[in-house]
């Protein structure tokens, strides 16, 4: 009927719908990878190891950007930036706009397509485990945020998260082309370090203050509540959050001991080139020499005299 808002949950019907989407994503995948990634590569003449790399960092920008942009489109005709209570309110959130359903079976069918393309792509060995132990990650937790119910506090997670890929990519393709621009890894950093403080305050409004707050305290399954008894008591929900801000100080202490030696070796580079300078600089300049000529080691003045001056007898 006009004005009716239809509404899904998730089933086994889901897995028919990711196959589907795993083989579209193959086939964006290699689209990129035709149009774009490879004449940009046959330009640049890159290194085995750079070409790994770049191919990587083009793909996930494409899906990055995108993700970014389909998100917030998302979060902000849900209304879930302008109302902040609606992360928790009325939950659990079993029934989902079809566009929110929708973001999630295709990010899952993204991260799933991941995996043959690690043999399609004919990735490294030595790239392989970090790249399996990323897909699970995302995997783990786009599908509990899925399944658990809590798909609005996930939209906002992957958002801040998909940022500051985003950026971090763009600016390894930009040092690609331009080893001496790296200008862009400062954007990464600053936005790396403003997403990781609002995700943690993002979990202690929601998990400390949110979610102890909803009527239904009860153990439910079948109606999808599976964490709000839980934390109904202080002390688990405390320890979550001790969790959560151990995990997230982990995080940049690897992101500052990254920046720190990064910005040692630039230090290092400069001082090197400062000092090469240097030595050529001095190689380069013209010696003084004295005037007349040596004769035996002994340096003679023009008309054959000792340059030195005589000394005059007291009387």
């Amino acid at each position: 009927a006009d004005g009716e808002l239809v509404q899904y949950h998730y089933g086994l019907k889901d897995l028919v719908t990711i196959l589907f989407y795993i083989f579209i994503a193959i086939i964006l995948h290699a689209v990129v990878q035709e149009y774009a990634l490879d004449k940009i590569n046959r330009r640049l003449h890159l290194s085995k190891v750079k070409h790994s790399k770049f191919n990587e960092s083009g793909q996930l920008v494409a899906f990055h950007l995108t993700s970014v942009i389909w998100c917030l489109y998302v979060v902000v005709t849900e209304g879930y930036i302008s109302n902040p209570r609606s992360l928790w309110e009325n939950y659990p959130h079993v029934y989902l706009p079809f566009q929110v359903k929708f973001f999630y079976l295709c990010q899952l069918a993204y991260w799933l397509h991941a995996l043959p393309e690690l043999y399609f792509q004919k990735v490294r060995k030595e790239e392989i485990p970090r790249q399996l132990r990323c897909i699970a990650l995302y995997l783990v937790h786009i599908a509990g945020a899925y399944l658990l119910n809590l798909t609005r506090l996930g939209l906002i997670l992957l958002l801040l998260q998909y940022l500051a890929e985003f950026f971090f990519h763009m600016a390894r393709l930009v040092y690609f082309t331009d080893e001496n621009n790296e200008k862009l890894f400062n954007v990464w950093a600053v936005v790396f370090v403003v997403t990781r403080l609002f995700t943690l305050t993002l979990y202690i409004l929601v998990i400390g203050f949110g979610l102890p707050r909803v009527e239904s305290q009860a153990l439910d399954p079948e109606r999808g509540n599976f964490f709000s008894f839980l934390f109904n008591n202080i002390l688990f929900r405390m320890s979550v959050l001790l969790l959560v801000c151990l995990f997230q100080a982990s995080v940049m202490w690897r992101f500052i001991h990254f920046q720190l030696r990064r910005w040692r070796e630039y230090w290092n580079e400069q001082s090197s080139r400062k000092r090469a300078a240097a030595g050529a600089k001095q190689q380069a300049k013209p010696l003084k020499r004295d005037s007349g000529y040596h004769e035996n080691g002994v340096v003679k003045a023009e008309n054959g005299t000792s340059p030195r001056t005589k000394k005059l007898k007291s009387p």
